[in-house]
């Protein structure tokens, strides 16, 4: 056993001087980043529109390109999907990352070039098990398999050779067959589209199997794990796997679920580190256990801007550079990557925990949302879904808010709505249900989860005139605050429950 880490010790080593000099010369790294992707897309249709091969300076870069969102550049972005090349990026893109939309669209398709698969994203995964056997020496995680829960993929219909998928099936349908011996299950089984079929088949060919590592989304496992454990008839999932040592885990905050997760895996072996990958890079990962926070990964292809949140909705926003940040403070990331994304706003907000070296956590997002699940429902979604339900029901919606219902054992998670309406619909159930419905169809994501890891959405009726008086208590009641209409956690859903029931 111990030789498979004296071997990933002698192949990783290299690669751990890397992280090191970038952590130790992290403006010059992300300078010649810069460069040489503005070198390579010289050609473009963006890049001969904004003149790459006379941007000399990252300032000058940051003030001749404009911050853009998926809106601005969907047209190339379709382009590219019908098979025009040189737009965006120079290679030949045939993947795209389906994620959760915007305001006028289902679905956002994020070019995934082979750079960007190689150099970022499976650089991320390689670089986490580096950094883990630098940490862990002893442990033998790598000695059996790993089963990393992914998505599924479909072929796009307009262009036979255009795929799109979620990322974790992009990179399952890419990973080198060598990689792919150290996985369970096989990739026919992780690409299946029905999702309880899929979770079915995961339990029946993985049980048998010697299952030292877990990867993926804390939310989507809990499903897996409870599935697992009534089969087996096991108490918790190291008596399935007692070789189980590390969940290597991302997508969305891990804080409401560690306790069930400790219950779960009970075993004072059981490790843990955080990824943040998503579908435009794999941007940061935990390098150390006993911090939460995540190093920013400086050599992936991708160049990093922050954007305070004072300047957020700006004309001209001003980002800083990242010799300019400073800790404790919320920014707005802004990227450019080798998968041609130019000052791309993915609207997530960190903090920086550190500076040397840059460290950082996630904050949230710059828009209200839902992102308990994965799901990334955003306040255009929420509000699109009462217009059509109401519309459908006759009702009237005065003000609302929702948060999410976090799983217990063996239970699924929700959203629970708390409505005040000023006509309310004759059949509640039927609203609530309505909604639900309307939610799958405006969001890829929020739709995917009601199918994992998610029930029918809850609601509950306010009573008249709760919201004022909710915001008349927290002295903000007046034309300038305004009720917090999704929250990423239950704080204001409880307190307007509470006072409900007076």
């Amino acid at each position: 056993m111990a030789f498979i880490n004296s071997i990933l010790s002698i192949f990783t080593q290299k690669r751990l001087a890397q992280i090191d000099f970038f952590k130790a010369n992290p403006i010059k790294v992300q300078r010649d980043t810069l460069q040489e992707l503005l070198t390579l897309a010289a050609n473009t249709e963006y890049g001969q529109k904004y003149h790459f091969n006379t941007i000399l300076t990252a300032e000058q870069y940051r003030e001749r390109l404009p911050i853009v969102h998926y809106e601005d550049i969907r047209d190339l972005v379709l382009r590219t999907m019908e098979g025009q090349n040189n737009l965006l990026w120079p290679e030949e893109i045939k993947w795209f990352a389906k994620s959760s939309g915007t305001t006028d669209a289902k679905s956002k398709f994020i070019p995934v070039s082979s750079s960007v698969l190689e150099n970022c994203h499976f650089r991320g995964g390689k670089d986490v098990i580096a950094i883990f056997n630098r940490l862990y020496p002893e442990a033998q995680v790598f000695s059996g398999k790993t089963l990393a829960l992914g998505g599924s993929s479909e072929v796009s219909k307009s262009n036979n050779n255009c795929q799109y998928g979620d990322l974790s099936a992009i990179m399952i349908s890419n990973t080198p067959f060598w990689a792919n011996m150290m996985k369970t299950p096989d990739s026919s089984i992780m690409l299946m589209s029905n999702w309880e079929e899929k979770i079915e088949k995961i339990c029946e060919t993985t049980i048998k199997e010697d299952v030292r590592c877990l990867a993926g989304v804390p939310s989507w496992f809990l499903t897996v794990i409870h599935k697992i454990l009534e089969k087996t008839g096991k108490n918790n999932l190291h008596e399935v796997w007692p070789n189980l040592e590390l969940f290597i885990h991302g997508g969305i905050s891990f804080i409401p679920y560690r306790e069930q997760y400790k219950r779960l895996l009970p075993d004072p072996k059981m490790k843990y580190l955080e990824t943040y990958n998503a579908s435009e890079g794999f941007f940061g990962l935990q390098d150390d256990p006993e911090d939460s926070s995540m190093l920013l990964m400086l050599d992936y292809g991708v160049y990093y801007e922050f954007l305070p949140m004072s300047e957020l909705g700006k004309t001209k926003p001003r980002t800083l550079l990242l010799e300019e940040v400073e800790t404790g403070v919320n920014y707005a990331l802004i990227i450019t990557t080798n998968g041609g994304l130019w000052r791309y706003m993915i609207g997530d907000t960190i903090q920086f925990t550190s500076v040397k070296p840059y460290k950082f956590r996630i904050t949230g997002r710059t828009k209200l949302f839902i992102n308990a699940f994965g799901e990334e429902l955003i306040i255009d979604n929420a509000t699109e879904a009462l217009k059509r339900a109401c519309a459908e029901t006759g009702a009237d919606v005065y003000e609302f808010t929702a948060a999410p219902v976090f799983m217990e054992e063996g239970k699924k998670g929700a959203h629970e709505w708390l409505i005040e309406f000023n006509t309310p619909p004759a059949d509640p159930e039927y609203f609530a249900g309505l909604l639900d419905q309307e939610l799958q169809k405006l969001n890829s994501d929020y739709e995917a989860k009601r199918l994992l890891s998610l029930e029918r959405l809850r609601l509950h009726i306010a009573r008249p005139g709760l919201f004022n008086d909710w915001l008349k208590e927290n002295g903000k009641l007046g034309g300038q605050h305004k009720v917090p209409r999704l929250w990423n956690d239950r704080t204001h859903l409880e307190e307007l429950l509470l006072l409900d029931r007076k």
